[in-house]
């Protein structure tokens, strides 16, 4: 199946808080992001943003230049409607992070929960770090979060690929200084643990 065809499929089957990967709080996120002493007016883009309540709690915590990007409409649609009137102050992009052409030089933020993991194919994460180079500031805040090494080797039905610091590190190369990492034990809205590794890095 095509992947936006699966993921449009996932959202119109499912209600946004009974996916795997729902957090009605993205605490560890946020606790990556809010210290990096990024302006409110910062631009931040949440990559596989989705349905992801992110969007809503930096609005509440003032951050107001947010990308969401995600393949889905459907989902983007669901946040769209949740968020209500304040949506509108949010740039929603429908693409594929493999294929999307983003500004130069732009994102002061650029935060991945979930979805690096699912590039499979070396090509594709070599092109997503291509675009991550291209489009956040030198300087930036890169944050990536994908299953951990313990974490499951499957998600929505797909193969992933699992990390530790190390490889994820690899994965970026020496134009990323890796500044912190921790590991997260998320549980899924039906009970299942799920161990994800988050890394931040700074965009040399």
């Amino acid at each position: 199946m095509e992947t936006k065809t699966h993921w449009e499929n996932v959202y119109e089957t499912k209600d946004s808080t009974e996916v795997s990967w729902f957090q009605e709080h993205p605490e560890v996120s946020l606790q990556f992001i809010e210290p990096s002493n990024v302006d409110k007016s910062g631009q931040i883009i949440d990559i596989g943003g989705g349905a992801s309540t992110l969007a809503d709690n930096l609005l509440a915590r003032n951050y107001h230049n947010i990308t969401v990007l995600d393949i889905s409409s459907v989902a983007l649609q669901l946040a769209r409607e949740r968020i209500g009137s304040q949506s509108e102050v949010i740039n929603w992009l429908v693409a594929d992070i493999t294929q999307v052409q983003l500004p130069h030089n732009f994102y002061d933020v650029w935060h991945d929960r979930a979805v690096f993991h699912f590039l499979t194919n070396a090509a594709d994460r070599q092109q997503y770090v291509k675009t991550v180079m291209s489009s956040v500031k030198t300087g930036g805040h890169v944050v990536i979060a994908t299953f951990a090494i313990d974490g499951p080797s499957r998600c929505s039905g797909l193969e992933i690929v699992r990390y530790n610091s190390d490889s994820l590190h690899n994965e970026f190369g020496n134009n990323f200084d890796l500044v912190h990492t921790t590991n997260e034990s998320h549980k899924t809205p039906f009970g299942i643990e799920q161990k994800f590794i988050y890394c931040y890095f700074r965009k040399c």
